[in-house]
């Protein structure tokens, strides 16, 4: 099955609130990153997991160990089922997020490529490949890959095997939910649907690339 995971990055808490509600039954989990948990505190994990879906914590986490356990640390107790974390920190800082999910019960996705034009500064020339030996290495559970390039999916997926993959980019940036779907476990999807007026319809027109 292709999940379909909101990215809710709205800055108030009774927007969220809102629209997680209203898009509850059309989606598989929702993701916050930094716009809202700076905005709304940490605890508004606690009042999302009541709709009874998964939560993944976007804080990209890229420190040294011990302060990678320690945020991770907070993630969980917080009501988070998965953590996001960058790689380049090296495998060190990377195990610690896995140790920290795992212990909980959750999981830790590293990125291995951004979908926007300029990460491919840094995120190109062999990284992403590196990245994904550095999830075999550590027993993450899966990457975070680009809808806007399909054809590096591809290429990352060859490399993971049955790792999950999650891919942002759907939407606002122009990923093709069609090309995208039967390469991923999940679909990343933000402003698209918490954008629009209806953001229940819109979540509910992604249906056909759930499967």
């Amino acid at each position: 099955m292709t999940d379909l995971v909101l990215s809710l990055d709205v800055t108030g808490r009774k927007e969220a609130l809102r629209i997680a509600g209203a898009c509850a039954p059309e989606i598989d989990a929702i993701k916050i990153g930094y716009p809202l948990a700076l905005a709304a505190g940490l605890g508004i994990a606690g009042e999302l997991a009541e709709l009874g879906l998964p939560l993944i914590a976007d804080f990209k986490v890229a420190d040294i160990p011990n302060t990678n356990t320690l945020i991770c640390e907070q993630v969980f107790a917080a009501g988070f089922s998965a953590v996001i974390a960058q790689g380049f920190p090296g495998p060190d800082s990377v195990t610690a997020c896995v140790e920290a999910a795992h212990a909980h019960g959750g999981e830790c996705y590293v990125v291995a490529e951004m979908s926007h034009p300029g990460a491919l500064t840094f995120f190109s020339a062999g990284v992403p490949e590196r990245l994904c030996e550095i999830v075999a290495e550590t027993g993450a559970d899966g990457i975070i890959a680009p809808a806007t390039r399909p054809e590096r999916v591809r290429a990352l997926r060859a490399l993971i095997g049955k790792k999950k993959i999650l891919s942002p980019g759907i939407g606002a940036q122009g990923g093709d939910p069609a090309e995208i779907a039967p390469l991923v476990d999940g679909m990343i999807v933000g402003r698209a649907i918490y954008g629009a007026a209806d953001a229940a319809a819109a979540a509910r027109a992604y249906a056909p690339y759930r499967r």
